[in-house]
């Protein structure tokens, strides 16, 4: 059995994740201590939880100690079997990070599933649906794997919610290189907000066209969601290349304003098309998985995250795959999966 010390690292709950996506495919039991040991509440949270039983019902496996709140878990898998699965969070605790522990595993499946989530689409410390739908799906799409994917409703923190389908039809993993981004083909920027002022929305459009004077005026758009999808707002900017497409967020929350949201989320997007990088930090995060299971591979991205090299230490527990962070002159990082 694999031992994972969860506080190690990046300690939140990537680890949790990833090693149960691990677990499936190769069929290798594990262990963590100290789940989610960095965390100011450590312990497996409610969307924790769900993932993990997410990952128990589609692979006839066993899970000990799973419960809110436990500090330890021991996770024995059986077989993927692919089918119609339907799973709620419960909370505004992120589909997006459940989607994450199954995808793989079922991309790899013996027949398609369908998947059902219900809960936060574009909550703060997860990727939205959007960031999902479009630049994390299309790359697993050119790896094999047929995956549609479906906003049904809209889910903000806290009240949650919000509900996504993902239809997948599995293949085996094509190793890629993502190294060159291509031309810049689109931008734009959305303020998406409901049950709020629309002045927050405006502001946060005025700011983000402030920092960034070389985007057209038409790419600025406000989209107002009905009353019962919120309270909840998010500034979305998309910068589309030939061969990726870069989303960065600005989430609302109380106590920060809509021009420092905006403006965080523009200086972000700033960094990323001054680098020549393929993948922003959260894209990375999420390649270094499906790559690792296609064999290897390679991408640039901008300054590595911790929970991107956490997740290639936990990749070389299950695979005895390296991952590899090399600078470039450029400042740009290649990372290695060999």
């Amino acid at each position: 059995m694999i031992i994972i010390d969860g506080s190690e690292g990046e300690g939140g709950g990537q680890v949790v994740r990833t090693a149960c996506a691990l677990s499936l495919v190769t069929g290798q039991p594990f262990r963590i201590v100290n789940v989610r040991g960095g965390r100011e509440k450590p312990g497996l949270m409610r969307q924790h939880v769900t993932a993990i039983e997410a990952a128990c019902r589609i692979g006839g496996a066993d899970c000990e100690g799973l419960a809110v709140g436990a500090s330890e878990v021991a996770f024995t898998p059986g077989k993927v079997v692919p089918g119609d699965y339907r799973f709620a969070v419960g909370t505004a605790g992120s589909t997006g990070l459940v989607l994450q522990t199954v995808l793989l595993p079922l991309c790899l499946a013996d027949g398609p599933s369908r998947l059902v989530l219900e809960g936060g689409t574009h909550n703060m410390l997860a990727p939205p649906f959007d960031f999902i739908a479009k630049s994390f799906l299309p790359i697993i799409r050119r790896m094999g794997p047929g995956i549609e994917a479906r906003l049904v409703r809209h889910g903000f923190y806290p009240r949650g919610g919000g509900q996504i389908e993902i239809e997948i039809t599995p293949a085996p993993l094509r190793q890629i290189d993502c190294v060159a981004r291509g031309a810049l083909v689109a931008r734009s920027a959305t303020a998406l907000f409901a049950a709020i002022p629309f002045d927050v929305a405006e502001r946060e459009l005025a700011t983000a066209a402030r920092l960034l004077p070389d985007w057209p005026a038409e790419a600025f758009v406000v989209r107002e969601l009905p009353v019962d999808q919120g309270p909840g707002t998010i500034l979305m900017l998309e910068a589309e290349h030939e061969h990726v497409t870069e989303i960065v967020s600005g989430f609302g929350k109380l106590g920060v304003s809509a021009e420092k949201l905006a403006s965080t989320a523009a200086h972000r997007m700033k960094g990323y098309l001054e680098s020549d990088a393929f993948a922003g930090p959260y894209l990375a995060d999420q390649l270094l998985l499906p790559i690792a299971l296609a064999g290897g591979g390679s991408f640039t991205t901008v300054k590595p995250s911790q929970h991107s090299r956490t997740a290639g230490d936990v990749i070389e527990r299950f695979l005895g795959k390296r991952t590899v962070f090399e600078q470039l002159e450029s400042g740009t990082h290649m990372v290695t999966v060999a």
